[in-house]
This record gives C-alpha cells, sequence and structure tokens, in this order.
C-alpha cells in the first residue's frame, strides 16, 4: 500500500519537495502558463519554504524538454569561484580546507538561471512566477517538519553566524514544527526584483533583464559584495556582473529502450548514466526485489561509478573529462567484469584505466572520517513539472544557510556550493578562479518517444543518483507504479569521499532502511559490507519525486517521497 496517494490527472502534474511549493507550481499551471513557468514558481518558492536546504541565491541546474521542438536542453544553474579563488590561497590561508563561511562563495547561479529559461522557454514574467514566494516569505508560513529537523540537526552550524542564528534559532532555540516562520528580508529581496523588472519600459525580455540586473548589478549585488568586502570574502561587483548560466545540450544512455538524460559533468549526473548502463547489460531482471543478491549488485556497481566521479568529474572548461569514454559501452563492460557476485569491494574500487588520463583517485582508500550515520544528510530539493502541451521541466535546487552567514537585509545566503570542491592539487574540482564545484544535484529526464516521459530527481547530496536509480529500476523492470517505487524500502552506499568538504570516507559502508530486513543485512555483512541500519522512511536517504506522463493514455502520475515534505498535484 502507498504510504501517500498515487496522484492522477489528465492536464498536467507537479511535484516538488515541498507541499506550498507544488501548490505555487500548480497555481501557475491553472493560469495558463506552461511546464517552464511553473518549475520556475516552485523553484523559487523552494528557496523560500526549504530556506534551509535552498537558497534563492544558490544553484539551480534543470532539464527541459521541448515538446515542440523533440528537443532536450540543459540550463547549468551553478556557478563559478570568484576571480580571487585560488588553490593557493586556500592551501595557504586555511591548511587545505575549505571553511565554513563566506570561503565557500562561489557566484550565485540559481536567479540567473531561473531568468534564463523564463526568458528562452517560459511565457511568464518574473513578477508572476515570484508571487507565491513574496507571499509566503512575507506572511509566513507553518514550519514544516523535514525543514525543523535540518534546523535542529546543525543548529550549532548556525550559532556559528549572528544574521542565521536570529532567523533560525528565535529565542536561541530551533524552529520548531507548527511555529510561522517569516522572512521579511527575503521578501523585500524579491520584490526589488519584481519592482525593477515593473519600472522597466518594453517587452517582456527587458523587464526579465531589469529583474536580473537588480540581483547581478543592483542593490542587491552592492549589499552583497559591501558585506564581503567588510568580511574577508572574496565576492566582487565584477564577478556577479560578469556570470551567466549556459544552455547545454544533456548526456544520454539508453537502458533498454528507454532514453535517459543528465546534465554535463560539472555535477555527478552522469553517474546514475553509468550506473544504468551497467546494470542493463547485467541479469538484474532476474534478481527478487530487494533481495541480497540484487542489493549487492545494484550496491557495487554504485561504488564502481563512484570512483569514477571521483577520479574524471570536474568542469569541463577546466578538466579534459573523458566523457565518451566513461558512457561507452565498452568500457562499461570492463567496469561490470569487475563485480563479484559474492564479496564486496569493502572499499571504493579504483577508478578504471582510460589511456591519456591520470588516474585520480588510488590514493584515496585511506583512513578518514567517515559520516555520521545517523546524521541528517544531503540538502536540496527538486521541482517536475510536465504540462498539457507535453513539455517538462526537471530540477535540483539548493544550498543550505547553515554554512554560512545570510547577508544582513537581503535574507539569504550567497551560494556556497564552494564546500563541493577540493583544496587538493590535482583533483579534477580543484579550486580555481572561474571553476565551477562538482555539483550533486543532478535533475534527470527518462522517456520512450511516443510513450512516456518522466522527469525525476531527488535532494541527498551524494544519495541522489542512488535513490533516482532504485526508484527508476523498482518502476521500468520491477512493474511498481511510481508511487510506490518511490515508497519502497531503500539501501545507501557511503564507500566513497563524500562530496561535501571535508569529503569524510567510510569504506565498506551501506544503510539499509530497517524493513529490508535483518537477515538480508546478515548475508550482505558476511558478503564483506559494513551493514549499518537507518530507520524506514528515512531522512538519511534521497527524497525521490517524479511525474510520469504516458502518452498513449493521456494519464499523468504524479510521485512524492513521503521521505521528506514532498508532494504532488495534478488536474
Amino acid at each position: 500500500m502507498s504510504l501517500q496517494p498515487m496522484i492522477t490527472g489528465s492536464r498536467y502534474m507537479i511535484s516538488t519537495g515541498q507541499y506550498l511549493a507544488t501548490q505555487a507550481g500548480h497555481a501557475i499551471l491553472e493560469e495558463g502558463g506552461n511546464a517552464i513557468d511553473a518549475g520556475v514558481a516552485a523553484g523559487i518558492a523552494l528557496g523560500v519554504v526549504h530556506a534551509d536546504q535552498v537558497q534563492f541565491s544558490g544553484v539551480a541546474p534543470m532539464l527541459i524538454y521541448l515538446a515542440e521542438q523533440n528537443e532536450v536542453v540543459s540550463i547549468a544553474g551553478l556557478g563559478w569561484w570568484p576571480k580571487a579563488a585560488t588553490l593557493d590561497l586556500f592551501v595557504r590561508e586555511y591548511g587545505g580546507e575549505i571553511p565554513l563561511g563566506l570561503a565557500r562563495t562561489v557566484i550565485p547561479a540559481a536567479p540567473d538561471a531561473w531568468i534564463l529559461a523564463l526568458e528562452r522557454y517560459g511565457t511568464m514574467s518574473f513578477s508572476q512566477v515570484a508571487k507565491a514566494a513574496i507571499r509566503y516569505a512575507r506572511d509566513g508560513f507553518a514550519m514544516h517538519s523535514c525543514m525543523a529537523a535540518f534546523v535542529d540537526q546543525f543548529s550549532d552550524s548556525f550559532r556559528l553566524f549572528p544574521t542565521s542564528a536570529a532567523l533560525f534559532l528565535p529565542g536561541g532555540e530551533p524552529i520548531k514544527t507548527g511555529q510561522l516562520f517569516v522572512q521579511a528580508d527575503l521578501a523585500n529581496s524579491l520584490q526589488y526584483m519584481a519592482d525593477q523588472e515593473a519600472a522597466a519600459k518594453g517587452d517582456r525580455g527587458r523587464g526579465l533583464k531589469a529583474a536580473r540586473d537588480a540581483f547581478y548589478k543592483g542593490d542587491l549585488a552592492q549589499a552583497m559584495t559591501k558585506y564581503h568586502r567588510e568580511n574577508g570574502g572574496l565576492l566582487t561587483l565584477e564577478d556577479l556582473a560578469s556570470y551567466s548560466s549556459e544552455i547545454e545540450h544533456p548526456l544520454t544512455v539508453k537502458f533498454g529502450d528507454i532514453d535517459v538524460y543528465s546534465c554535463q559533468p560539472w555535477c555527478q549526473g552522469p553517474s546514475l548514466l553509468q550506473m544504468l548502463a551497467m546494470l542493463d547489460g547485467s541479469d538484474l531482471r532476474t534478481l527478487p526485489h530487494n533481495s541480497t543478491e540484487y542489493i549487492h549488485l545494484v550496491t557495487e556497481t554504485m561504488n564502481l561509478a563512484f570512483a569514477d566521479r571521483e577520479a574524471y568529474f570536474g568542469d569541463p572548461r577546466f578538466v579534459d573529462v573523458p566523457m565518451d569514454v566513461l558512457l561507452s559501452q565498452a568500457y562499461l563492460d570492463t567496469r561490470r567484469a569487475l563485480l563479484n557476485p559474492d564479496r564486496a569491494f569493502g572499499k571504493m574500487p579504483p577508478a578504471g584505466n582510460i589511456a591519456g588520463f591520470p588516474r585520480r583517485n588510488d590514493d584515496l582508500n585511506k583512513a578518514a572520517t567517515p559520516p555520521n550515520a545517523g546524521a541528517l544528510i544531503g540538502d536540496t530539493s527538486y521541482v517536475c513539472v510536465v504540462d498539457a502541451k507535453g513539455n517538462a521541466f526537471s530540477a535540483t535546487p539548493s544550498d543550505v544557510s547553515w554554512e554560512g552567514p545570510i547577508i544582513p537585509g537581503l535574507g539569504f545566503c550567497p551560494s556556497l556550493r564552494g564546500s563541493q570542491s577540493w583544496a587538493v592539487e590535482g583533483h579534477p574540482s580543484a579550486i580555481a578562479p572561474g571553476k565551477r564545484p562538482r555539483l550533486t544535484p543532478n535533475p534527470s529526464l527518462a522517456m520512450r518517444p511516443g510513450e512516456f516521459i518522466m522527469p525525476f530527481g531527488a535532494p541527498g547530496g551524494d544519495m541522489q543518483p542512488q535513490g533516482m536509480l532504485q526508484v527508476f529500476l523498482n518502476h521500468f523492470v520491477f512493474g511498481m507504479s511510481i508511487q510506490d517505487a518511490i515508497d519502497a524500502p531503500r539501501f545507501v552506499t557511503h564507500s566513497h569521499p563524500n562530496s561535501f568538504e571535508p569529503h569524510g570516507y567510510a569504506p565498506g559502508r551501506l544503510l539499509l532502511e530497517l524493513s529490508i530486513g535483518d537477515d538480508r543485512a546478515k548475508a550482505l555483512s558476511a558478503m564483506g559490507h559494513d551493514v549499518q541500519w537507518l530507520p524506514d522512511i528515512s531522512l538519511g536517504t534521497a527524497g525521490v519525486c517524479a511525474v510520469v506522463a504516458d502518452r498513449q493514455t493521456g494519464i499523468l502520475y504524479g510521485g512524492a517521497d513521503p521521505r521528506r515534505s514532498a508532494r504532488a498535484m495534478g488536474w
């Protein structure tokens, strides 16, 4: 039985990581907006109603399917390091670490990415799609349990920054479920952008540019950079004014006859493609769902993909990533051949050998501080939409508010995604001016042309592709409805360096939700997995959302993860 109802519709459908964001996007669909308008509205709203894990001034990578053109495009909503950020600076000043605070700041990308999506593929103004977010911030909303849990978990980090503590720790204590949460400064910042748009004379494009300039050149930019200048930060007006998101061609692989899309290797999305392509050539379909053999096979496949991620992935503008090889069938055959059906690697396996490319992760299998298995790990949220014309939208907005200060008077933290770089010479995601970190948020989209389209994604840091993979297999291999596929018990590997500074690593660590069962846990332990438990329906896994649009019946299905505050809505 599903843990929450699967929503069905015949016109349009939206699913997001928080119910008020879902409501915001659905209202735009009802007003005649398309999937892009609705997705942007929900994404901006997530920066308000999930302000612990999503910042309006954070990141917003997205995939968009344009039905009329029958084309999938990617918007790389990820900022890069300021010009003053050098590897030598972090080695000299911070001992090779990337400390909490302003030092982690990369150029905020989400506002530009949202507006670029509206300009190129949407139909509405910034003020139209931001109105719900402004209302939620100005008038407040009842704190939900997911956000309250993360605020409590990271309360000590919030206390490091007085402006953040004042908002999230009223009276010195973490805000509680049900308390009214008002973000007046954030409402004013969003309203300022809307007002600048309204003051611009001319067409919709001129108005959108004015809203964007308000953030990257106007009063908001001035306030951000003044605070950085006075408090030892690196962000400058030149950094902000020179930023622009990029429209790219996504990567794609086939799983059977299903086309699966992801963004380029400035994010971890290609890892999901590798996992699917390796499993497509295995005997996966002969194994019972969540059996010992199945969990072992999928876990070790994920570990192989994460080993390649660690060795090769980085900003393609700075790093030559052998993506054609990494997704080639011949290469993936050699990786699959390393799988032992009876024995776990027990650590992160070596990356694959690729001629002309140094293998960079052989020295990483050493003792390190492991992630806390009981902690709430993995921030971010997610939004997916399919509209009445068949356009699809998939975006994974992110950026936490507990790793740095909220800028006084603005209500947001400029992107702290520098936490997903390395202050290590030779690492493919080593810090460099103008270079993007290796991002965990990775929206995805699957389709069988003429039959269905499914945008899907998740919050959860390194757990994102793991949860997305398991939901995909549950739905397409085991025939579960999309809601049952999301509800089904999950497992998580941590046998790789964490993408977040300080990049903790737990060799062989495998976490199971309780209902997978003790007998399977014992069998997996005997294979060499370091098995630990998670509660059922755990926040310690990814929070997957998906929309499946059946092209043959015209029915749309919305699935949302009960592990978070996710909800689907459609008509």
